[in-house]
């Protein structure tokens, strides 16, 4: 049973979301301020966080921050629960190291389908050291027992996904792969052909491995198809 972690200082909210999570099959723990869900995030490692962005004492952006900086919770991923619908809150909420976005109010089916499709997207991820699939090309190297790429011999520490995207990519080196593609096979679905969500995370991966992000060697946009990893077998930096 995978254990989630609520943390909402909204009684309503934290109650409507934690019931249903009960009900789909979930094991619920609740904190209801910033301080404590880091904590509590700490304490029993959940498989996935609920976390609210207005929290009083530590605000949802300060604590994903943090629990992505600590290796302990680094890998575990979180949902964004928040009334601020935004593009700038979006990304911001990204940048923070956000998996996924919520904007209250919302439909518990669309709630319950990213839960499930972010935590199988994690399961996938662990697995995906079977023999089928590309973890080495060129000067690239994923390492998914740690969510690294080993990228001309230096090791790079990823989110789960960014780990994801760059192994998508990987999987159609040299092809231009849709914004679509991507959405259904990193995110699990398709969360209304949000194409902010790809930008952010893309631009993240090119902070990582490009030698000058504002002129992508490598992460190459192809304008109106998608985007493309591009790699040679014998690559020097």
């Amino acid at each position: 049973m995978s254990r989630i972690l609520v943390i909402d200082d909204d009684p309503a909210i934290a109650e409507l979301v934690s019931i249903n999570l009960e009900m789909a099959g979930y094991d619920i723990s609740q904190a209801e301020d910033g301080i404590k869900g880091q904590a509590l995030a700490l304490q029993i490692q959940p498989d996935l966080i609920m976390l609210d962005l207005m929290l009083p004492k530590v605000d949802g952006f300060t604590v994903c921050q943090r629990l992505r900086r600590d290796d302990r919770t680094s890998n575990i991923p979180v949902i964004m629960l928040t009334a601020l619908g935004q593009t700038k809150d979006k990304v911001d909420g990204f940048n923070a190291g956000a998996d996924d976005y919520l904007t209250k109010p919302f439909e518990v089916e669309e709630m319950l389908a990213r839960v499930k499709a972010l935590l199988r997207r994690s399961e996938r991820t662990s697995q995906v050291t079977k023999h089928t699939e590309i973890l080495n090309y060129g000067s690239l190297t994923l390492v998914p027992e740690r969510f690294e790429a080993i990228w001309f011999e230096k090791t790079i520490k990823l989110t789960h996904l960014e780990f994801e995207l760059l192994h998508c990519l990987l999987q159609r080196h040299g092809q231009t792969v849709s914004p679509s593609d991507i959405l259904k096979e990193v995110w699990g679905y398709d969360p209304n052909d949000d194409i902010e969500t790809i930008r952010v995370h893309v631009r993240h991966l090119r902070t990582k491995l490009e030698p000058d992000p504002r002129r992508p060697r490598y992460i190459k946009t192809v304008y109106g198809a998608g985007y493309c990893l591009e790699l040679n077998q014998n690559q020097n930096n």
